[in-house]
């Protein structure tokens, strides 16, 4: 990869709720890390919808999207993801194209298949469906796609309003192979979550690339990686910031997902052996340490990867540590 090659760098953020926090002071931190964001320059903030977990609180994604775009300025806002199947595809072109008219030319809609939720919780989500297992995902997508590019007198038996013809950027979301599959085959941009699931990253890119077929919304294969890094003054103290992520991961593998854990100093009475292997695959795309060691790994992932764009999840228990490792990450980031 040439070194003078761009890579812009982005925030994903599931808006964690920390033990003895809540909802609410969850908003406002996001708030504050998207008003950081702005001023350090990332090129885009996406926030996640989960449901059923306590610890998480962005599941009205595009609500919270709302409430943090009228609090920034030139900020691009989007899902990272909305899980298209637990909605009608009309409701989120409304939805996001109420956005897009607020916030001109600021709005994402990043589109996942996945529940993003356990199984029970998904039937809940899915009522509106006959069979909530068919898999009309490509259609929906389809769908939306064809009222945000409508043009002007073009016949739509259902109109979205607002949303017809805005041109609402497109994206596909996965952390398998299918979306990379799908995106390549639509044409749009994809986003892998290699975050919390990095086992067919290389594979995935491969196949969006090698099977991209360009389209009037995007003329070449555009790929974005998202990982985790957690930066801190010190290796020790970024290392004992991210037990919160790695307790956070053993809870929800034992079906006891809750609110984020403060960190610890040892983790070896937490997990068993098996637990730390599983977790410590899970999370092998992370950068973890000082901000040269964080540089170092944000060249090195993209050197692998050739991504066209990165994005950084953090789920760190303070605050204020949370704002100062998304800032080191971008001090990283600028000396690429």
């Amino acid at each position: 990869m040439s070194e003078k090659k761009h890579v812009p760098i982005s925030v994903l953020d599931l808006a964690p709720i920390p033990q003895g926090s809540n909802a609410r002071d969850a908003f406002h931190n996001s708030l504050a890390l998207a008003q950081q964001a702005e001023e350090l320059g990332f090129h885009r903030y996406w926030l996640a919808e989960h449901h059923n977990m306590t610890g998480i609180a962005s599941a009205a994604t595009s609500v919270l999207i709302g409430y943090l775009a009228a609090n920034t300025r030139t900020l691009r806002l989007g899902s990272g993801g909305v899980m298209l199947p637990n909605h009608a595809p009309l409701v989120i072109a409304e939805q996001f194209g109420t956005l897009e008219s607020l916030y001109p030319g600021r709005i994402d809609l990043g589109l996942g298949r996945a529940p993003g939720s356990d199984q029970r919780t998904m039937m809940a989500l899915r009522r509106h469906h006959a069979n909530p297992h068919v898999d009309s995902f490509p259609d929906d997508v389809a769908e939306l796609i064809s009222w945000f590019d409508a043009k002007e007198g073009e016949h739509q038996p259902v109109i979205p309003v607002p949303g017809l013809g805005l041109k609402i950027p497109v994206w596909l979301l996965g952390s398998s192979l299918y979306s990379a599959q799908l995106s390549a085959k639509m044409g749009l941009p994809f986003a892998f979550a290699s975050h919390f699931a990095p086992e067919l990253l290389y594979q995935a890119l491969h196949l969006y690339r090698e099977n991209f077929q360009p389209s009037e919304r995007l003329a070449k294969p555009y790929a974005t990686v998202c990982i985790n890094v957690v930066a801190a003054d010190s290796d020790q103290e970024a290392r004992l910031l991210f037990t919160s992520m790695q307790q956070q991961f053993i809870n929800l593998r034992r079906g006891r997902p809750g609110p984020l854990p403060a960190p610890v100093e040892n983790m070896d009475n937490l997990w068993s052996p098996a637990e730390q292997y599983g977790v410590q695959q899970a999370l092998s795309m992370s950068v973890v340490g000082d901000v040269d060691k964080v540089r170092n790994g944000l060249v090195a992932l993209i050197r692998e990867t050739q991504a066209d764009e990165l994005m950084i999840n953090g789920q760190i228990f303070d605050t204020q540590a949370r704002l100062r490792s998304f800032a080191l990450a971008m001090q990283a980031s600028k000396s690429l």
